[in-house]
């Protein structure tokens, strides 16, 4: 603040100078209350909308099941939701709803685990030794596959007998505040529903097997606060990947569900990974209503690189804002193996026979350095690629206009340099396999769970996937992983963050 001694002590023109910037830092602050008052408008009509689906009476008749999945998908998107409103208001909410339900004592039949937490002196301040005059217990559930253990953590009081001050070892920080799951029974839930695509009603009837009942919309507001908690990592695993100049990057159909129209719609989840010889393995899934391009547009941002992907119509805007296109061999290959698996074309034959030679070449040179990789593709697999060219050109203009062959060779004659591009850098990949192969365990879950709750459920699930995925490709347990990640997450450092992506993160020793 400025004084008005200082005020006096200034020209004129210090003065102006002085009221503008002012005048600028409140804009600022302004167009900040502004964005927050949006937003929190934003979240408060999503949440206002998602109760009523809920709990208004619906007209459609949805199968148990998918009611089952909806519900889940709304308890999640309700905590969440409220959790962000919680983050973008000025004071954190101090009490509790009046109407939230008590929660019942965890069954004193389950074994129980004793974890103490004592001051790391008995001193006091003034020199005196402290005495312990009680203690605090609080219990939280965790689980190991099919055992459900309790730990109560005991932090004892101890004071001072000469000058009364009270000393007590801190409430150890979760990822739920004052919630009853540990890290272990977060993960398990978690690893359960996104890596072994097993939805929260099924979960609630594996928990009650082995003891304890927990009520799938109680997992489904964990899962919700966890998505939230886990988001920025998501968003810093992001940003590594664009730091990269060659990317994958692939699409596949998941069906939403539209509580409105009490019907699934088409969706898609959008797959980005570092090139297939990178130093970083790593996957990022994007979660969106449609296949437009504007998504992957707004995935990758200001990014320019190159980037491996097949002849979707959605990526071609990219390709005029300064990013190159890579085609993938693996595209047109397949056109000529359907053309030969439907009709024995010879000439779908003989291309599959110059494809495959160039295959060959690429399997040779996989682990090899960069520059000998492109030695060999230089000397070895240019003149085939050439003469594949000159035998498609020739082929194509004796094939009828319209027909099967002729469209198969079409496509690669009009994406001949994008198709052979990674003859002329070593870090680029022939195909776009490794995006593909990482796209497998979605059309797993999709057999399992079928569709997506809601817009959020599945951007949640993508951040979670992204992150399992990711561990995985990093030779970790994806269990292992998470669980000492939501350990960790509530004390790390935001300025440290990046010790816990899966390409950083080491499991600590015992």
């Amino acid at each position: 603040m400025i004084d008005t001694v200082e005020l006096q002590g200034m020209n004129a023109e210090q003065l102006r100078a002085l009221a503008m910037e002012l005048m600028s830092e409140v804009r600022a602050r302004d167009s900040e209350l502004r964005l927050k008052d949006t937003r929190i408008a934003q979240l408060t009509h999503e949440m206002a909308v998602l109760k009523r689906w809920k709990f208004a009476a619906r007209s459609e008749k949805l199968p148990a099941e998918q009611q089952s999945l909806l519900d889940e998908a709304i308890d999640a998107d309700l905590i969440a939701i409220e959790h962000e409103l919680e983050q973008l208001a000025s004071q954190p909410k101090d009490k509790s709803p009046p109407n939230k339900p008590r929660r019942a004592p965890l069954p004193p039949n389950l074994p129980r685990v004793e974890i103490r937490h004592e001051p790391t002196s008995t001193t006091c301040g003034c020199g005196c030794q402290l005495k312990r005059i009680g203690e605090d217990v609080s219990e939280k559930l965790d689980y190991t596959p099919g055992v459900f253990t309790v730990e109560r953590h005991v932090r004892g009081k101890w004071v001072c007998a000469q000058c009364e001050t009270l000393t007590q070892a801190p409430v150890p920080a979760q990822v739920i505040d004052k919630g009853i799951p540990t890290a272990g029974l977060l993960a398990q839930v978690l690893v359960a529903k996104y890596n072994d695509h097993l939805p929260l009603y099924r979960q609630e009837r594996i928990f009650e097997r082995a003891g304890l009942a927990i009520p799938r919309s109680t997992l489904a507001q964990w899962v919700g606060m966890c998505g939230v908690q886990l988001q920025p990592l998501v968003d810093a695993l992001k940003e590594q990947i664009l730091q990269h100049r060659v990317l994958h990057a692939d699409e596949t159909p998941v069906a939403m569900l539209s509580p409105g129209k009490g019907k699934t719609q088409r969706a898609y989840l959008w797959t980005y990974c570092p090139g297939a010889f990178e130093d970083l393995r790593a996957v990022v899934y994007d979660f969106a209503d449609s296949r437009a391009g504007e998504h992957a547009r707004n995935f990758l941002g200001n990014w320019k690189g190159q980037l491996v992907c097949d002849d979707f119509t959605g990526y071609k805007a990219l390709f005029a804002q300064g990013i190159t296109e890579l085609g993938c061999m693996a595209h047109a290959r397949r056109k000529f193996y359907d053309l030969h698996a439907a009709s024995k074309s010879q000439i779908a034959q003989d291309a599959l026979q110059y494809i495959g030679e160039l295959y060959e070449i690429e399997r040779e040179v996989q682990q090899l350095a960069a520059q000998l990789r492109l030695e060999i593709r230089q000397q070895r697999a240019r003149p085939i690629a050439d003469a594949l060219h000159a035998w498609m050109t020739g082929q194509r203009a004796r094939v009828s206009e319209g027909s099967a062959i002729a469209k198969a060779l079409d496509y690669s004659l009009r994406r001949w340099t994008a198709l052979t591009r990674y003859l002329e850098d070593p870090q680029v990949p022939i195909d776009n396999n490794w995006c593909e192969n990482q796209i497998r365990p979605v059309a797993l879950g999709r057999s399992n769970w079928l569709f997506a709750g809601s817009l959020r459920a599945g951007r949640r699930a993508a951040a979670a996937m992204s992150l399992l995925q990711s561990a995985r490709l990093n030779g970790h347990d994806p269990y292992a992983y998470l669980k000492d990640v939501l350990t960790r997450l509530p004390t790390q450092p935001a300025s440290r963050l990046e010790e816990l992506l899966p390409h950083h993160w080491q499991l600590p020793q015992s």
